[in-house]
């Protein structure tokens, strides 16, 4: 039965298989962004989103939107771009940076779901290392960026962002290379978008996600692959 279900803060997540298909997903109420209730609902396949006047909402839709991690971009005329450009990728090396990069306004919108609260519920993730981050550099500057969670070897994406062109699809990039090379089995983009569609997400049922989030979250993945440092990039 789909229900909304209302959560104190630290209550277990109800089963995702509850969630509303009305908005898509929605599947509980209230709760808090502590980090032990943020990664559970990772664990489980839940995220929070919600606007800043909302109180806090957890999602889990059907269908899902994914990737599997590779070494070959969305496209040729993408690898092409990237490949004249003198740009620098990192891991974690200005996660707080990419996070406000991220929570900053885009030109059609007004606003932004990144609230402070959201901001410093991740911040708090990423000091624990649990939350990671990929910047792309030109000439010393940050120009793009995207975060994430890392829950075994699935990686959760979040958001990303650019100031120049296709500097985020140059982040995600990277971060497919990265997880490539670490053995990470899936990279989840939450919602499918048409921005998705072009870096080549594809969309599978929620009990196909959980699924694979069951068998997958538990691996022990080296810590090392998050120490701050540089991305090569070869295409």
């Amino acid at each position: 039965m789909n229900s909304l279900s209302y959560l104190n803060p630290f209550d277990d997540f109800p089963d995702p298989q509850h969630a509303l298909t009305e908005p898509n997903g929605l599947l509980a109420v209230g709760g808090c962004l502590a980090p032990k209730q943020l990664l559970q609902a990772y664990y489980c396949g839940i995220f929070p989103w919600f606007n800043d006047d909302d109180p806090i909402l957890w999602w889990s839709p059907d269908p899902r939107a994914v990737f599997t991690p590779t070494l070959t971009p969305a496209s040729r005329s993408l690898a092409k771009f990237l490949k004249k450009q003198d740009w620098t990728y990192t891991v974690n090396s200005a996660f707080e940076q990419v996070i406000k990069g991220c929570a900053s306004p885009r030109k059609t919108q007004d606003g932004t779901w990144i609230t402070n609260e959201i901001e410093q519920a991740y911040i708090n993730l990423h000091h624990l290392g649990k939350a990671h981050s990929v910047e792309v550099w030109h000439l010393g500057e940050l120009i793009g960026g995207l975060y994430g969670i890392a829950v075994g070897n699935v990686f959760c994406g979040e958001s990303m962002f650019h100031t120049q062109t296709n500097a985020s699809k140059g982040a995600f990039t990277a971060l497919n290379h990265w997880l490539y090379n670490h053995q990470f089995t899936l990279i989840d983009a939450q919602l499918m978008n048409s921005h998705l569609v072009s870096l080549g997400a594809k969309a599978i049922t929620r009990n196909e996600f959980i699924h694979h989030l069951q068998q997958n979250r538990n691996a022990v993945m080296p810590q090392s692959m998050w120490q701050q440092g540089e991305i090569p990039l070869e295409l």
